[in-house]
Parts: C-alpha cells; structure tokens; sequence
C-alpha cells in the first residue's frame, strides 16, 4: 500500500514529504509507531496527524493513496 506523507512545521526538519510503501500497516496506530521507529525525534514531540485533511481523532483506518499530515502543536487566534 503506497501513502503520501506531508510534514509541517518542526516534523518537516526531518521528516520530508514523501510517498513511502507500507505493509501491515492497517491505521493511524500502527502508522505512528512506524514513524517513531523510523524517525525516533517523533518520541519526543507532540504532533497530530491528518488522514486527507481530516484530524484524527481515534485510531483510524488507513487505505492505499491516502495522505497523512503529520503537524505539530498549533495555536490560532
């Protein structure tokens, strides 16, 4: 299954957009443990992730071509 990620603020210091290919890779769970385990920085962050555009919330369900954000903290105002 092949997924877009696309990485803002701080996460884009060592995370670059990328399309990368995953396998046993079902949701947003077992997605974060691969970035940790592949970019060990996430560890010590706070970050959310967006399943095409959408925050997500709980664990969710991840399908082939989809777009993942991965974003820090962020404030509006």
């Amino acid at each position: 299954m092949e997924i877009e990620i696309i990485s803002f603020g701080k996460v884009s210091e060592f995370i670059s957009n990328q399309k990368i290919d995953i396998q046993d890779i079902v949701n947003t769970d077992g997605l974060k443990l691969y970035l940790e385990k592949s970019f060990p920085s996430l560890t010590t962050m706070k970050y959310k992730l967006a399943l095409n555009k959408n925050l997500v919330q709980d664990n969710t369900e991840i399908r082939d071509k989809d777009t993942i954000a991965i974003m820090p903290p962020f404030s509006g105002g």
